[in-house]
């Protein structure tokens, strides 16, 4: 197996960094060396104000990551497994050659029977491969990574109202924080600014946000059911828009699809001829059709968030149950309903 990549590893990559420790069960080897911190505490604010705290049990502490050091950890896992890693190699071309494809490099040309395209929201192998129909949202997130002294205890922070259509968030690491904002709202971002809401939040936890280099990126989130294969290729991460339309988490799902992604080439590989339909089957079952029901809370959530506070985050289960949806112990399906019902009943009443 090849890893094409055109970063040379590591590199950083603007992302809030929490990860699900629903991962851990999905593989062999210890993740504790790419761990930045476990974090127990949460805390919610609505417009910087009426702060909730909640403290998870120790068996579900979010873990908290820098993808320089994360990705470059997993990485290192696949070269342990045989994998032949190219970075800071960009390719530049795309051609389909018999029964396999041929990739133009810098390094050279390189060909190989199967392809999973994963090179995100920027990436153009999607539209290369023929994937000019995806279904996403696009949305925007701005943020920075100041690296300063953190409290002992850390608090993972989130802020409801500041933004339309999304939320601010500050996840610690164990030396510094990302601070940042997100619009998951199709449309949205483009009607606001979000260097002043990042700024104002940054300035709650004594960080200059004039002194830190922001990064701006694209997030595509699901929008419901898509092929992601092709002739003997297929989309997974953010290519295939896996984020979550909810709380734009997007490590788990790229994870999860590439984990999908490997067994149906592996089928493949064995004479499978639906090998690759079924993987399109199977992201559109396993992870669609929740995205289903995080679209619906994310709509209402979004549109009225001082009523979702009241109804919903301050009450002490809320958080509860979106850690074990955030762990993979319940789905979206099995709570959509009874959120859906308090926050439309609360907009009733």
């Amino acid at each position: 197996m090849l890893l094409l990549d055109a970063a040379q590893l590591p590199r950083y990559k603007p992302c809030g960094g929490g990860v699900s420790p629903q991962v851990a069960d999905w593989f062999d080897f210890d993740f504790s060396p790419a761990i930045s911190v476990k974090v127990r505490q949460v805390r919610y604010t609505l417009n910087l104000e009426d702060p909730i705290e909640v403290e998870l049990p120790a068996d579900r502490a979010l873990w908290m990551v820098r993808r320089d050091v994360f990705d470059h950890f997993i990485v290192q896992q696949a070269q342990k497994q045989g994998a032949t890693l190219w970075d800071g190699t960009k390719a530049k071309a795309v051609e389909s050659i018999g029964d396999g494809w041929q990739v133009e490099t810098s390094q050279g040309p390189v060909s190989g029977r199967f392809l999973i395209a994963a090179d995100g929201a920027r990436g153009t192998l999607a539209k290369r491969l023929g994937f000019t129909q995806r279904k996403y949202q696009l949305a925007a997130a701005l943020e920075a990574e100041p690296r300063l002294e953190v409290p002992d205890e850390p608090v993972v922070h989130f802020e409801l109202g500041l933004l339309k259509q999304g939320y601010l968030w500050n996840f610690p690491k164990a030396d510094g924080y990302s601070i940042g904002g997100g619009v998951f709202r199709s449309g949205s971002q483009r009607k606001q600014d979000l260097r002043l809401p990042v700024a104002d939040y940054a300035a709650e936890f004594a960080v200059k946000a004039d002194a830190v280099q922001h990064f701006g990126h694209p997030i595509l989130i699901w929008d419901g059911p898509q092929v992601l294969h092709t002739h003997r290729a297929v989309l997974a991460g953010e290519a295939a828009c896996v984020v979550d339309p909810f709380t734009a988490e997007g490590i788990r799902p790229s994870i999860f699809s590439g984990l999908k992604a490997a067994a149906a080439i592996h089928q493949a590989l064995q004479g499978e001829d639906q090998a690759l339909p079924r993987y399109t089957e199977v992201m559109n079952a396993e992870w669609g059709e929740d995205m289903r029901w995080a679209r619906r809370i994310a709509r209402l959530v979004y549109q009225a968030p001082g009523l979702a506070y009241r109804v919903g985050v301050k009450r002490p289960s809320s958080t509860a149950t979106m850690v074990k949806v955030f762990c993979g112990e319940v789905r979206y399906a099995e709570v959509a309903h009874r959120a859906i019902r308090r926050i439309s009943g609360g907009v009733l009443g």
